[in-house]
């Protein structure tokens, strides 16, 4: 009985390090918790772009990588790539914005 404990111990063991591992960060894939972050943080920036009078009308994409912001898409002018950026920055648990935005 003793050695079905111990086995059933080190399958339980290798089984959760392998589950452990599977969420873990690479240098080129996000753990899991930093994707449901960044997944928050694309949610909160695409919210606070709506609730801007002058950019709600605009087509602006944001992507959120391991906490920096990348926004994308055609907006009227220069100024409104620069409020866009502003707001993005505003927003709780952003490290850094990428701007590709191009103006009309």
């Amino acid at each position: 009985m003793k050695k079905f404990n111990k086995t059933a111990a080190a399958v339980f063991l290798g089984v959760t390090l392998v589950t452990m591992s599977g969420c873990a960060a690479t240098p080129s894939r996000e753990s899991t918790g930093e994707y449901v972050d960044d997944a928050a943080i694309t949610a909160k920036v695409k919210a606070a772009l709506l609730n801007q009078p002058s950019l709600k009308s605009f087509d602006i994409h944001v992507t959120t990588i391991r906490g920096t912001v990348y926004l994308s898409g055609v907006v009227a002018s220069q100024s409104s790539t620069g409020e866009a950026v502003r707001v993005a920055r505003g927003i709780a648990g952003v490290k850094a914005v990428k701007n590709d935005m191009r103006a009309k």
